[in-house]
Parts: C-alpha cells; structure tokens; sequence
C-alpha cells in the first residue's frame, strides 16, 4: 500500500460539492474527483448545531482541523476515508445551510465579510493519500477506513458492517433505511429506535430479516441489485403489529417485534380483545413493566413475570401474618393455610415472618388485586407450588 501527503485548500476540496438532502446520496468535491461520500461510509451525523459550527468557528480561528484520509482509486479519483463529516460540513456552511455566532449574530456564510470568507476558503488541510495495490486492494482499504475511524464519534456496528459490505446491497439499503427524508419514518419511530442516519432502521430490519444472522446474510445479499425481501419482511412485521392493537405506546418503541411475530404470527387474535385486555394493563399501577405487556397478551395472558408485578409491601405483609397467626394460634393449627389443612408434621406449625412469602388469594392475573383483602401468607414451600392457580 503506497501513502503520500497531500496539502489542498476547502476551496479546492469543496469545488461542486452539492449537498443532497437524500442523505444516502453520494456527495462529492474538487469537481467531482472527489466522492466525499462513499458507500461504505456513514451518513452525516454534524447537522446538529454544534459539531458543524465547531468546525466552521475552528477554522475562522485558524485552528487545526486535524488530518484527512484520501483513498486513491485506480481510475485516478478520490474518495474520503476519513474527515467526512469535516468536510460536508465546510461544504454546507458554504452553501448557507447554517449559520454561525460571530460577534452575538448569527451568519451565514453570504453574510461574512470578504477577509472571513477568503479565510474559509483558503484555509489548508492536510491530507494523507492512501494507494491500494493488487487484488486485495479493497479489503485493505476497508480495513484502513475502520483502524482510521477510533476518533471521533466511533463507528456503530452496522456502519462498520456497511463499510465491509459495500456494494449495490447496501446503497439500496441505506437508501431505504437511513434516508432521514423517507415519508415511512415518523412510523418506523413507533416501534423501531431511530436515528436514521446512524443505521438503526437498517440494523433493525437487517436482524428481523436474517433471524439475528446479520453478517451471513449480508454477505450472501452483497452484490444484490434488489431489497425486496428486506424491505417486504419489514413492513409485513409493522403491518402486523398495526393489525393487532388500536393504539400506540411509547413502550412499543424498540421492542423485537421481529422475533415476536416469528412466535406469534400464526395465532388467531380479537384486536379488539387484544387492544382492551393492553389498554387496562397500561393503566394499572401494579404493572411496573408496561413494556412486556405486549408480549404477555400475545402469549395469551399466561407469564406474569413479564409484567413484573408490584408486590405487597411490607407493612401489609406484617399485618397479614399477624393476623392469621393470631387465629392459627387460637385454634392450634398452622398459619400456612396449605399447611394446616394437610396431614404432616406442618399442619400445626406456626411459621416465621421471613419464611412465608405474601401470596394473592384471588391471582392478579385472574383479577385479584394487590390490596390487604387479597393477600395470604403462605409458606416458601406452597407459595412456589401455588403459582398462577
């Protein structure tokens, strides 16, 4: 592999460059010798309000902006391995797609004074050119772009999965996926967590559609010219969601619907029922993890530890073994009421407080509340036997 130093001007570096909103378009500089934005790289990720004006006022006060990383190709042209999001953000600045702070105003770019917008322009950076030889010169330079991203804000995995499995597969995808402008998102937002532009969609749909086997499968699907399958088992997965519940939660939001409509796809639902049964389970108080009651109703209401139910607290658990060994006491029988209508040697047994465990008499699940009028003391042994009857 062959390396030189290269010195070229933002002017230079930024001559064409064109900002596309379609974030998964490629951007490109120094009149279009330059892909500012290659396939494997992420999406821009400074359009914050800070990073991007950071870099702008860092250059305004003749700082540094730090070493970039060219990859010559072997038709001559160069695509940016390192300072991407540096430079798209010179790029808008000078397209005026933001302002910065100078002297208490807020300015774009037009709005500068000729000495400010030379300096822009003018200002030097210092690029390190990298040369891939022979045929492994692509997985060379991939894995140089993924030792030169340790800085920064680091690479997630599937932008590091993107970047080495680049191909017509991937650009599809982040062009469905992480395209921030796509009219579907606002939906995905209900039940997958965003951000677009740092591939969560894509990581998303990418682990529903593979089962969790995300590398195999985009190694298979590489040198695919289609997403087809990707993009219909993702929205078949959403459909079905929307199929099943009335209404949307927050707690919806990043749930592996994926691996619940594997489970419970083929099952037969009242939506209606469905919705009603979610609905009172969102508005009791004794259900203390609201995000598992969606996977608790479509397995039929069975696993209660899904809902992690608030328990007795101390004071009614106090209260209720004094009282029932109060009674077994006066009539010579266990406070267990399991144990005292059995035939061994506990039917007379009076318990300690820390061996019994509060017990629902009537089961939350089946309507029993957690209140002092539905709570039991029962011994370690028949509570565990007890379970859910």
């Amino acid at each position: 592999m062959k390396a030189t130093f290269q010195t070229y001007t933002v002017e230079q570096i930024c001559d064409g460059f064109e900002y596309n909103e379609l974030e998964a378009k490629g951007l490109y500089g120094m009149a279009g010798q330059l892909t500012i934005q290659p396939e494997y790289q992420r999406n821009y990720i400074y359009a914050d309000g800070k990073k991007d004006v950071a870099v702008i006022e860092s250059v305004l006060k003749g700082y540094p902006l730090g070493l970039f990383y060219f990859n010559k190709l072997e038709d001559g042209r160069l695509e940016v391995l390192d300072g991407q999001q540096r430079i798209t953000s010179l790029g808008r600045f000078l397209q005026n797609r933001f302002a910065v702070k100078i002297n208490g105003l807020e300015q774009i770019y037009t709005g500068l004074n000729k000495d400010k917008q030379q300096k822009i322009l003018q200002t030097k950076l210092l690029v390190f050119i990298c040369e891939g030889e022979g045929e492994n010169a692509e997985e060379e330079i991939k894995e140089w772009f993924k030792t030169v991203n340790i800085a920064g804000i680091p690479l997630n995995q599937q932008e590091e999965l993107n970047a080495v499995f680049s191909g017509p597969f991937v650009s599809l995808c982040k062009a469905e996926f992480s395209n921030s402008q796509n009219a579907n998102i606002q939906r995905w937002n209900s039940y997958v967590k965003g951000p677009a532009n740092r591939q969560q969609f894509l990581a998303t749909a990418l682990k529903w559609v593979s089962k969790g086997n995300v590398v195999s499968y985009m190694s298979s699907h590489r040198k695919d010219t289609n997403i087809d399958e990707i993009r219909t088992y993702f929205n078949t997965v959403l459909d079905w969601v929307d199929s099943k519940f009335d209404d949307v939660y927050p707690e919806m939001q990043g749930l592996d619907w994926g691996e619940l409509y594997e489970r419970f796809h083929s099952n037969a639902y009242n939506h209606t029922e469905l919705s009603s049964i979610v609905r009172k389970l969102m508005q009791d108080d004794f259900v203390t993890n609201r995000r598992g009651v969606f996977e608790y109703v479509l397995g039929g209401c069975q696993d209660t530890k899904l809902l992690n139910i608030r328990l007795f607290d101390k004071p009614t658990m106090r209260k209720v073994y004094e009282q029932q060994t109060e009674v077994a006491k006066a009539e010579g029988i266990s406070n267990c009421p399991y144990c005292s209508i059995g035939h061994d040697q506990n039917a007379h047994r009076i318990w300690k407080l820390n061996e019994m465990d509060a017990d629902h008499v009537t089961a939350w699940s089946k309507g029993g509340s957690t209140s002092i009028e539905n709570c039991q003391m029962l011994c370690k042994a028949h509570n565990r036997a007890k379970g859910n009857k």
